[in-house]
């Protein structure tokens, strides 16, 4: 059983980066996808940015050239990097990947981001 293990969150004032990291308990060049998800309250999940392998990673349309995804595979941990943080980037964000052969998503247990001045 795969375990992803978010961390970085926190609070921050409007304009500031935060850089979350999610631990893989296993390799991570077995995920065909990895990715960042937030959500907050009162609002649905919403797909924040995906690396799928062999092709550049997407982002959703908010957070385009302010946030910034990317693997180091000798330390099996994804990293989202955030920039010109604003107060509605405020969410958990959560951590996904997906395994092909199992079929299986996994997911971290999420970690807060507050921007507010």
């Amino acid at each position: 059983q795969v375990q992803l293990v978010e961390s970085g969150g926190g609070l921050v004032q409007p304009g500031g980066s935060l850089r979350l990291s999610c631990a893989s308990s296993g390799s991570i060049s077995v995920f065909t996808r990895m990715g960042w998800y937030r959500q907050a309250p009162g609002r649905q999940r919403e797909r924040v940015a995906i690396s799928t392998t062999g092709a550049r990673s997407t982002y959703a349309d908010s957070v385009k050239d302010r946030f910034f995804n990317s693997r180091d595979s000798a330390k099996n941990t994804l990293y989202l990097q955030m920039n010109r943080l604003k107060p509605e980037d405020t969410a958990v964000y959560y951590c996904t990947a997906t395994h092909p052969t199992l079929n299986v998503d996994y997911w971290g247990q999420g970690t807060q981001v507050t921007v507010t001045s």
